[in-house]
Protein backbone atom coordinates (compact mmCIF):
# COMPACT_ATOMS: atom_id res chain seq x y z
CA UNK A 1 0.00 0.00 0.00
CA UNK A 2 2.91 2.21 1.24
CA UNK A 3 4.40 1.86 -2.74
CA UNK A 4 1.26 2.62 -3.81
CA UNK A 5 0.88 6.07 -2.40
CA UNK A 6 4.78 6.37 -3.04
CA UNK A 7 3.92 6.09 -7.43
CA UNK A 8 0.68 7.76 -7.00
CA UNK A 9 2.77 10.68 -5.72
CA UNK A 10 5.58 10.16 -7.85
CA UNK A 11 3.17 10.40 -10.87
CA UNK A 12 1.53 13.55 -10.09
CA UNK A 13 5.14 15.39 -9.25
CA UNK A 14 6.57 14.58 -12.79
CA UNK A 15 3.43 14.60 -15.01
CA UNK A 16 4.49 18.00 -16.63
CA UNK A 17 7.51 17.10 -17.86
CA UNK A 18 7.90 14.93 -21.40
CA UNK A 19 10.80 12.89 -22.54
CA UNK A 20 11.53 11.48 -25.75
CA UNK A 21 14.32 8.34 -26.11
CA UNK A 22 15.60 8.10 -28.95
CA UNK A 23 17.45 4.43 -29.58
CA UNK A 24 17.18 2.05 -32.46
CA UNK A 25 16.63 -0.84 -29.76
CA UNK A 26 13.30 -1.39 -29.85
CA UNK A 27 12.86 -3.52 -26.89
CA UNK A 28 15.62 -0.87 -24.97
CA UNK A 29 13.58 2.23 -26.15
CA UNK A 30 9.81 0.49 -25.29
CA UNK A 31 10.86 -0.54 -21.64
CA UNK A 32 12.63 3.17 -20.93
CA UNK A 33 9.11 4.65 -22.23
CA UNK A 34 7.28 2.59 -20.06
CA UNK A 35 9.06 2.99 -17.01
CA UNK A 36 8.86 6.56 -17.11
CA UNK A 37 5.48 6.90 -17.74
CA UNK A 38 4.70 4.56 -14.75
CA UNK A 39 6.41 7.15 -13.17
CA UNK A 40 4.55 9.89 -14.54
CA UNK A 41 6.48 11.45 -16.87
CA UNK A 42 4.43 12.20 -20.51
CA UNK A 43 7.28 9.77 -22.22
CA UNK A 44 7.74 9.14 -26.13
CA UNK A 45 10.11 7.00 -28.06
CA UNK A 46 11.88 7.60 -31.56
CA UNK A 47 13.67 4.84 -33.62
CA UNK A 48 15.94 7.21 -35.98
CA UNK A 49 16.62 10.36 -37.15
CA UNK A 50 13.74 11.69 -38.94
CA UNK A 51 11.80 10.18 -36.47
CA UNK A 52 13.35 11.88 -33.43
CA UNK A 53 13.29 15.31 -35.38
CA UNK A 54 9.53 15.05 -36.12
CA UNK A 55 8.64 14.20 -32.37
CA UNK A 56 11.00 16.57 -30.80
CA UNK A 57 9.43 19.46 -33.05
CA UNK A 58 5.92 18.20 -32.47
CA UNK A 59 6.03 17.30 -28.59
CA UNK A 60 8.53 19.85 -27.45
CA UNK A 61 10.37 17.75 -24.55
CA UNK A 62 12.09 18.69 -21.93
CA UNK A 63 14.89 16.06 -21.92
CA UNK A 64 15.93 14.07 -24.80
CA UNK A 65 17.77 10.42 -24.82
CA UNK A 66 19.83 10.22 -27.77
CA UNK A 67 21.56 6.80 -28.14
CA UNK A 68 24.91 7.50 -30.11
CA UNK A 69 24.94 4.32 -33.01
CA UNK A 70 21.30 4.88 -34.36
CA UNK A 71 21.56 1.93 -36.68
CA UNK A 72 24.04 3.34 -39.90
CA UNK A 73 23.99 6.85 -38.19
CA UNK A 74 26.10 8.43 -35.64
CA UNK A 75 23.67 9.72 -32.78
CA UNK A 76 26.63 12.80 -32.74
CA UNK A 77 25.98 13.47 -36.49
CA UNK A 78 21.91 13.78 -35.08
CA UNK A 79 22.65 16.13 -32.21
CA UNK A 80 22.47 19.23 -34.42
CA UNK A 81 19.21 18.63 -35.99
CA UNK A 82 17.36 17.76 -32.77
CA UNK A 83 18.77 20.37 -31.04
CA UNK A 84 17.74 23.09 -33.19
CA UNK A 85 14.20 20.70 -33.53
CA UNK A 86 13.86 21.18 -29.74
CA UNK A 87 16.70 24.26 -28.26
CA UNK A 88 15.26 24.15 -25.32
CA UNK A 89 15.42 20.00 -24.28
CA UNK A 90 18.31 18.68 -21.94
CA UNK A 91 20.07 16.19 -24.59
CA UNK A 92 21.63 13.20 -23.07
CA UNK A 93 23.38 10.99 -24.95
CA UNK A 94 23.31 7.24 -23.96
CA UNK A 95 25.70 4.72 -25.41
CA UNK A 96 27.37 1.09 -25.05
CA UNK A 97 30.38 2.13 -26.35
CA UNK A 98 31.16 4.76 -23.88
CA UNK A 99 35.08 6.50 -24.29
CA UNK A 100 36.63 10.17 -22.93
CA UNK A 101 36.75 11.22 -27.04
CA UNK A 102 33.07 10.73 -27.69
CA UNK A 103 31.80 12.02 -24.52
CA UNK A 104 34.00 15.63 -25.19
CA UNK A 105 32.69 15.58 -28.90
CA UNK A 106 29.15 14.97 -27.22
CA UNK A 107 29.11 17.94 -25.20
CA UNK A 108 30.90 20.60 -27.70
CA UNK A 109 28.06 19.47 -30.44
CA UNK A 110 25.56 20.72 -27.33
CA UNK A 111 24.53 17.63 -25.56
CA UNK A 112 24.11 18.47 -21.37
CA UNK A 113 25.06 14.72 -20.02
CA UNK A 114 26.83 11.56 -21.11
CA UNK A 115 25.43 8.18 -19.97
CA UNK A 116 27.12 5.08 -20.40
CA UNK A 117 24.87 1.60 -20.87
CA UNK A 118 23.72 -0.32 -18.75
CA UNK A 119 21.65 1.88 -17.02
CA UNK A 120 18.69 1.81 -14.88
CA UNK A 121 15.67 3.98 -14.65
CA UNK A 122 16.77 5.94 -11.36
CA UNK A 123 19.64 6.77 -13.67
CA UNK A 124 17.80 7.95 -16.54
CA UNK A 125 15.31 9.88 -13.83
CA UNK A 126 18.19 11.71 -12.39
CA UNK A 127 20.31 12.37 -15.53
CA UNK A 128 16.63 13.47 -16.94
CA UNK A 129 16.18 15.92 -13.54
CA UNK A 130 13.71 14.15 -12.15
CA UNK A 131 14.55 15.13 -8.28
CA UNK A 132 11.91 16.26 -6.17
CA UNK A 133 12.83 19.77 -6.63
CA UNK A 134 12.79 19.23 -10.62
CA UNK A 135 16.16 20.99 -11.16
CA UNK A 136 18.31 18.83 -13.35
CA UNK A 137 20.83 16.47 -10.69
CA UNK A 138 24.34 16.75 -10.78
CA UNK A 139 26.45 14.29 -12.71
CA UNK A 140 27.94 10.91 -10.83
CA UNK A 141 30.45 11.01 -8.42
CA UNK A 142 34.05 11.16 -10.81
CA UNK A 143 36.00 7.85 -10.35
CA UNK A 144 39.34 7.22 -11.36
CA UNK A 145 39.51 4.79 -14.43
CA UNK A 146 41.35 1.91 -14.76
CA UNK A 147 44.81 2.13 -16.50
CA UNK A 148 43.86 -0.63 -19.57
CA UNK A 149 40.48 1.59 -19.78
CA UNK A 150 42.71 4.97 -20.03
CA UNK A 151 45.22 3.38 -22.86
CA UNK A 152 41.82 2.30 -24.47
CA UNK A 153 39.90 5.39 -24.68
CA UNK A 154 43.50 7.31 -25.61
CA UNK A 155 43.76 5.25 -28.62
CA UNK A 156 40.55 5.72 -29.58
CA UNK A 157 41.02 9.26 -29.55
CA UNK A 158 43.35 9.26 -31.63
CA UNK A 159 42.29 6.96 -33.84
CA UNK A 160 39.21 9.79 -34.44
CA UNK A 161 41.71 12.58 -34.45
CA UNK A 162 42.91 10.42 -37.15
CA UNK A 163 39.71 10.47 -38.69
CA UNK A 164 40.01 6.30 -38.53
CA UNK A 165 43.08 5.93 -40.51
CA UNK A 166 44.61 3.20 -39.06
CA UNK A 167 48.04 3.44 -40.14
CA UNK A 168 47.97 6.94 -39.32
CA UNK A 169 47.07 6.53 -36.19
CA UNK A 170 50.08 3.78 -35.12
CA UNK A 171 52.54 6.66 -36.36
CA UNK A 172 51.62 8.57 -33.79
CA UNK A 173 51.05 6.25 -30.70
CA UNK A 174 54.50 5.19 -31.80
CA UNK A 175 52.96 1.81 -32.00
CA UNK A 176 53.12 -1.36 -35.09
CA UNK A 177 49.73 -0.77 -37.56
CA UNK A 178 49.16 -4.81 -35.84
CA UNK A 179 49.82 -3.73 -32.08
CA UNK A 180 46.93 -1.21 -32.85
CA UNK A 181 44.82 -3.40 -34.41
CA UNK A 182 45.47 -5.80 -31.87
CA UNK A 183 44.72 -3.36 -28.91
CA UNK A 184 41.41 -2.19 -31.07
CA UNK A 185 39.77 -5.79 -31.11
CA UNK A 186 40.23 -5.91 -27.60
CA UNK A 187 37.97 -4.29 -24.98
CA UNK A 188 39.40 -4.44 -21.44
CA UNK A 189 36.10 -3.78 -19.65
CA UNK A 190 32.78 -5.03 -20.24
CA UNK A 191 30.24 -3.15 -22.43
CA UNK A 192 26.78 -5.51 -21.50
Amino acid sequence: MHSNLKLKEEKTLHSDRTILVVDDDAMFRDRVVRALANRGYRAFGASGMRDAVAQAQSISPDCIFLDLRLGDKNGLDVLPEIKRAAPQARIIILTGYGSIATAVTALQHGAADYLTKPVNIEQIITYAGGTKTGMPAASQPYSIPPLDRVEWEHIHRVLQDCDGNISRAAAVLGIHRRSLQRKLAKRPFPTK
